[in-house]
């Protein structure tokens, strides 16, 4: 065969390089410098290369050998200096130690709510960010006339909807399109929670983002009542905030339950304002017929809070802004 000895050597002292600790590096050893390897076959070729060529040719074999073995003498003292820094190491020394990192706050409060659901046999779901009409409006009962389908109020895209003409993809106003996914996909009984970013065109100040967290709750079973609401959010609610809290429910308007009401709490311990946490409501019979589902066969409840607002009612934080500006300060507290 025809040698690019350039080619070669190029090569073998990258793969000399890389070698990551003494067993690999006498691998490579044998295979180049070893009596059936790389080195010994080119100089065997030497025979066959026309007398003219023969010096050059033989100059360049005896530069690889040499640049080989020198590279592996390299590699090899440089594993002999490590084990002597690690002999010379003094384990009688006080260690460093390594800063570790850990979960945002907002991925904490996530966690923690959706973990208390499971406990009380809720799965949890996801769904995607970007969605369509039907899903994120018209599934839930919420008419074109809507303000909230207006474009002040949602991220339309510049995408059309492949399933729908004449309709835009957008970015999920809510994580309530979770519901008409999953009840699609799936027959009652059904208990999921989702849990995922939302993004509306607010103008961001202490209390407002144009992007923040949702935890969408759906259950659906025969005979569900707006008692089993109740029972299931005040348990809840007094795991997370402790049992010293008062609670309240607030009629309320939501196109896509009915009744509806809004969740108020307060706490025990002298403060008198209430303090709105979450909408929730027995889910509406037109969202029901929009999945396909018979009519009067079932009933359910659905609800949904603000992640970045039950994180600052909980850890006292003032401004919704502080969690996503990054400063250790105040991420090393939580």
């Amino acid at each position: 065969m025809d040698w690019n000895l350039e080619e070669t050597e190029k090569k073998a002292l990258i793969e000399i390089k890389n070698a990551v600790d003494e067993k690999e590096l006498e691998v490579f050893r044998i295979k180049y410098l070893g009596r059936k390897g790389v080195v010994q076959e080119i100089f065997s070729y030497l025979g066959k290369v026309p007398k003219e060529d023969k010096p050059l040719f033989g100059q360049k074999a005896n530069s690889l050998r040499n640049n080989i073995t020198k590279a592996i003498e390299t590699k090899k003292q440089s594993f002999i200096e490590k084990t002597k820094d690690f002999l010379n190491l003094d384990v009688t020394l006080p260690g460093v130690a390594v800063s570790l990192g850990h979960k945002h706050l907002i991925t904490q409060t996530i966690d923690e709510i959706c973990s208390l659901f499971e406990t009380l046999g809720f799965v949890i779901q996801e769904g995607p960010e970007i969605e369509t009409e039907a899903h994120n409006f018209e599934g839930l009962n919420i008419p074109e006339d809507h303000p909230s389908r207006d474009g002040f109020d949602t991220f339309y895209l510049e995408a059309e909807d492949p399933y729908e003409k004449n309709k835009n993809l957008l970015l999920r106003s809510h994580t309530s399109p979770g519901q008409i996914r999953i009840m699609k996909e799936h027959k009652p009984p059904l208990a999921v929670v989702i849990p995922g970013r939302v993004y509306r065109p607010d103008a961001v100040d202490a209390s407002h983002s144009f992007m923040f967290h949702q935890i969408e709750g759906l259950l659906v079973d025969k005979d569900i009542k707006f008692s089993d609401l109740k029972g299931l959010l005040t348990d809840f609610c007094q795991k997370f905030f402790g049992k010293n809290i008062n609670m309240r429910f607030r009629p309320h308007y939501f196109p896509f339950t009915e009744p509806s009401a809004e969740v108020d709490i307060s706490w025990k311990d002298g403060k008198k304002e209430w303090l709105e946490i979450m909408g929730c409501g027995m889910v509406h019979p037109k969202v029901f017929e929009f999945v396909g589902y018979k009519k009067g066969a079932y009933t359910g409840l659905a609800f949904g809070l603000g992640v970045e607002r039950i994180a600052m009612l909980k850890h006292g934080v003032s401004d919704i802004r502080t969690f996503y500006e990054n400063d250790n300060r105040f991420l090393k507290q939580f």
